[in-house]
């Protein structure tokens, strides 16, 4: 069976009683907006199925869908489990930002830009990718041309992550200090890390 995928407007009808909802983004992300229903969560960078199964106390048939941004990080997350025989799984098509897109209700959503809150992690790539680029062109002017090689090689990175759907420089950002905030609002890792947690589980 191949990846399975659901809509926002289906996942919300979706019994919370039976469905397990999972937000597989950063914490830094999840406590600065996240779904207004029970969630939860486990970053993909640390994800282990196995080990979310035992702590949620879940079986191999348990309705699962899996979330981050825009679905990219999700698909991931879906293919662990399924490796590990989880039987069903879909993914929120479009992401939290298909639910935002349909006015479904969120926590933590500001209207207004949030200068202080937690950067998403696509912005965080965003930025990180253009600075090198920026950086690299600028040695490669005024220091020696060999450095624009550099700037090539992120295009070339850019370009490669478009096409797969895959971000190795996202992959790397996820284990950020600055994107392991820790229990915030509610946010806690599913290995019960730090100190206090209360669980995985998150509304």
């Amino acid at each position: 069976m191949g990846l399975q995928e659901i809509s926002a407007l289906a996942a919300a009808k979706a019994d919370a009683q039976q469905t397990i909802f999972v937000d597989v983004r950063t914490s830094a992300e999840f406590a600065n907006k996240r779904l207004a229903r029970s969630l939860a969560f486990a970053p993909l960078s640390d994800l282990i199925p196995e080990d979310f199964a035992m702590r949620r106390g879940i079986l191999p048939d348990t309705p699962l869908i899996l979330l981050c941004t825009s679905g990219g990080r999700a698909q991931k997350a879906a293919q662990k489990f399924m490796q590990a025989g989880f039987s069903n799984v879909q993914v929120l098509q479009g992401g939290i930002d298909a639910w935002e897109r349909e006015g479904l209700p969120l926590i933590g959503a500001n209207t207004a830009p949030n200068i202080g809150g937690p950067i998403s992690l696509d912005r965080q790539v965003r930025i990180a990718a253009g600075s090198l680029v920026l950086l690299f062109g600028l040695l490669g002017y005024f220091a020696t041309p060999g450095f624009i090689w550099g700037a090539l090689f992120v295009g070339a990175g850019l370009v490669f992550a478009g096409i797969t759907n895959t971000c190795g420089m996202a992959m790397l950002l996820t284990r950020a200090p600055w994107n392991k905030t820790g229990c915030t609002g509610g946010v806690c890792p599913i290995d019960g890390k730090p100190k206090g947690s209360p669980g995985a589980s998150c509304k």
